[in-house]
């Protein structure tokens, strides 16, 4: 069973996520949450696997919301919800450790099958959409790895990555799939997916869509 916690400061928002959650048999809402800060109270009491998290609420904000959530350790996840597919603020929320976003229209299968992917450690933002994103918003990604003279091989995020490792990371952060990563290097799917799990773990990124960040803030991608 995976517990919700729907944050939203539109209570009639937050009623349509219920009905839509409390209609699946793997789906239970933990609670509600009309702004930021009953939102990182709330997590700290109740634990929810995920997070449905708005960005614009008044008071403290989802995003800063989510750094706090993630900053205190919790297991719980977050799933940012936007209005727009390039809204900026989806990038914080992002940055602030969030598991990926969708935006509010999304079809109802869209959103529950986001919240489960989310809730098995996997991120809702397909490869080929955080490339365009994350290229669209690179000014909202200022680099962490050092001198604009640095390069990847100096970053000590990067050090104890393989070179297979480290070819894996730049092509995941150039939006391919493991499918098309297999395909195109010659490796087995579960070889793939054994690699990006160890990148993962090496690097310390909660997901994909960090690692793919992760790969920009080292300059192992740069924006098209």
């Amino acid at each position: 069973m995976t517990t919700v916690l729907i944050v939203d400061d539109q209570p009639m928002q937050r009623f349509g996520f219920r009905m839509l959650l409390e209609s699946q048999d793997d789906m239970t809402v933990a609670g509600e949450a009309g702004n930021g800060s009953e939102a990182v109270r709330l997590t700290a009491e109740l634990h929810p696997d995920v997070v449905l998290m708005d960005i614009r609420m008044p008071g403290l904000d989802g995003i800063e919301a989510t750094r706090r959530i993630i900053a205190s350790g919790d297991r719980t996840r977050v799933l940012i919800l936007t209005t727009f597919d390039l809204d900026e603020y989806a990038y914080a929320g992002l940055r602030a450790g969030a598991s990926g976003f969708l935006i509010k229209d999304a079809l109802p299968e869209e959103l529950l099958s986001g919240i489960r992917a989310v809730a098995s450690g996997d991120a809702v933002v397909a490869p080929s959409l955080t490339r365009r994103l994350l290229d669209a918003y690179a000014v909202y990604l200022p680099s962490s790895s050092g001198p604009a003279t640095a390069t990847p091989a100096d970053d000590p995020r990067l050090s104890s990555l393989t070179h297979r490792e480290r070819e894996i990371l730049t092509v995941m952060g150039q939006g391919w799939t493991n499918a098309e990563i297999a395909s195109r290097l010659h490796l087995a799917e579960s070889t793939v997916k054994t690699h990006v799990g160890r990148i993962l773990a090496k690097t310390g990124t909660r997901d994909r869509v960090q690692a793919v960040i992760l790969a920009y803030d080292t300059k192992l991608v740069t924006p098209s």
